[in-house]
């Protein structure tokens, strides 16, 4: 690519989110976000089963009674998959999606819808600067990347109590609540706040996947581009995205854990702390990576399906307000 083509695909990739309304990209993140999440359930199902495994009984979606301990049944991400289809029906793999697909509609919206809007506006408070995102500071980004990813976890954690008791719960317990069932059951049994059971591993948790996901994509995918290596376009966005999801998953396992414990049992721990340190005196450190599989493959998996619908659709948005 010449070097005035490859200024202009820069100054079209950076121009996109100035140009569009933010309740566009908004639209377009939380409609590439429940599709992304409708491919990989699967996984994150798995990754929920391996993560509970060896703790105490699960509870029902609506918190009202346990569903029995989940034991040794699960061997690997494939294992897990099968296990589950093969014992409960495909259908329990997709147990939670309701409440799934409502978080991405709220979570994706605003962790990635957000994140454009956010940058720019950051880079132009510390430096005074509203030109192209692609030369947004790694430091900038990050913070950008930090605040959308709290205040969406913030907004969107009932989604997510509601979609984790589904996952770890057993068939003949979880598949007879409806979603409405459980948000009723959850705020009637355990208190308002129980709908925010969790918060706290989960804000740092998505704290870390946002910058290890977000920053990475964003700078990798800059990369990319600027030396060259690929064209502005699917295989860029496909090759951002693995190295994105790969980072995500490294360092975010071990919270996600403590995350996935702290919302599926109550009594048991204290904080997420207590649950953290209870977690490794029993099991060991490598209890922490419980799920890392199936966390990895559905994180980059969902990251691939994620990043290509939102890029193909941030540019048809991009054109329908700009034809």
């Amino acid at each position: 690519m010449p070097p005035e083509n490859r200024q202009e695909g820069r100054q079209k990739i950076g121009s996109i989110s100035n140009r569009t309304p933010v309740y566009a990209n908004l639209l377009a993140a939380g409609t590439a976000g429940c599709i992304a999440d409708f491919l990989t359930f699967p996984f994150d199902t798995a990754k929920v089963r391996l993560q509970v495994a060896y703790t105490s009984p699960s509870l029902a979606p609506t918190g009202s009674g346990t569903l029995g301990a989940p034991g040794p049944r699960y061997k690997g991400t494939m294992g897990t998959i099968m296990t589950v289809a093969r014992e409960e029906g495909f259908k329990s793999l997709y147990s939670g999606l309701t409440a799934g697909l409502q978080r991405q509609a709220l979570f994706a919206s605003i962790r990635i819808g957000c994140y454009d809007s956010i940058k720019t506006l950051y880079q132009s408070w510390f430096y005074g600067d509203t030109g192209s995102s692609d030369d947004v500071s790694i430091p900038i980004k990050a913070c950008a990347a930090l605040s959308t990813g709290v205040f969406a976890v913030l907004v969107a954690q009932p989604t997510e109590v509601v979609k984790v008791r589904f996952q770890a719960a057993y068939a003949n317990g979880g598949s007879k609540y409806s979603t409405h069932d459980a948000y009723k059951g959850i705020a009637k049994n355990e208190g308002f706040l129980g709908l925010w059971r969790g918060t706290l591993p989960n804000v740092a948790r998505n704290s870390i996947v946002s910058v290890a996901e977000i920053v990475c994509y964003d700078v990798f995918k800059h990369q990319i581009i600027k030396n060259r290596i690929l064209a502005d376009g699917v295989p860029c966005y496909f090759s951002a995205a693995v190295i994105a999801g790969f980072s995500a998953t490294l360092v975010a396992s071990p919270v996600d854990v403590v995350k996935t414990r702290s919302m599926n049992n109550i009594g048991k721990y204290k904080s997420a702390i207590d649950c953290a340190i209870k977690t490794v005196m029993k099991e060991g450190p490598t209890a922490f990576y419980k799920g890392c599989m199936p966390a990895f493959t559905r994180l980059v998996s969902w990251n691939i399906c994620m990043w290509i619908t939102y890029e193909e659709i941030k540019k048809a948005v991009h054109h329908f307000y700009n034809s």
